[in-house]
C-alpha cells in the first residue's frame, strides 16, 4: 500500500501484512484472510480491503463481492457486545419478533445498528442452531434460550 503525503500511516497495516504473509502463495486464501483480518481489526475497513487486494493480487471488486456476500463479514465496526437474535423457523414460531422488538426498544436501536455509546450492536440472524431452546439469542458467545421479551432485556442489561 502506497503512502500518501500528509496522510498518517495505517497502524493496522502491520496486522494485515502478517495475515497476508501467512497465506502467501495459497490459492483460495481470500476467505481465511478476510476472516483473520476481521478478527484482528474488528471489521473490514476500506483500507484493509485495498491492502488485501494488493497483497493477494485479487481485484478489489472481487474482494468486495465476497465480503458483502457472506454475512460473517462486517464492513463497519460493531459495538463492544454483539446481540444476535435468531429468526429461524423455531424461533420465529416461538416469538422472535417480540424478542427483537423488546431489545431494539430497550437499547434504542434498530436491527443492524449500534447503540450511541458503542456498547451494543443488534442483529437478526437466520439460525443459531439452538432450535430446542427457541426463541434464542446470543450476546457475544453466551446463549440465552426460552426467552420472553422481559428475560431477553434482562440478559442484555447484565452486559
Amino acid at each position: 500500500m502506497k503512502k500518501t503525503p500528509g496522510k498518517k500511516a495505517n497502524p493496522d497495516l502491520g496486522k494485515i501484512n502478517r495475515v497476508l504473509a501467512k497465506y502467501k502463495g495459497n490459492k483460495g486464501a481470500l476467505i481465511p484472510v478476510l476472516q483473520e483480518v476481521q478478527v484482528a481489526l474488528g471489521f473490514l475497513s476500506q483500507d484493509s480491503l485495498r491492502a488485501i487486494s494488493e497483497g493477494l493480487a485479487i481485484p478489489l471488486s472481487q474482494i468486495y463481492g465476497v465480503a458483502t456476500f457472506y454475512t460473517q463479514f462486517r464492513l463497519k465496526p460493531i459495538g463492544k457486545h454483539l446481540v444476535r437474535v435468531c429468526h429461524g423457523t423455531a424461533c420465529h414460531v416461538g416469538g422472535a419478533e417480540k424478542i427483537s422488538a423488546a431489545i431494539e426498544a430497550g437499547l434504542s436501536v434498530r436491527d443492524g445498528e449500534t447503540t450511541a455509546d458503542g456498547k451494543f450492536t443488534v442483529e437478526s440472524v437466520a439460525c443459531l442452531g439452538c432450535c430446542s431452546l427457541a426463541p434464542v439469542m446470543m450476546v457475544d458467545n453466551d446463549t440465552f434460550g426460552r426467552l420472553t421479551p422481559e428475560s431477553a432485556i434482562k440478559a442484555v442489561k447484565e452486559y
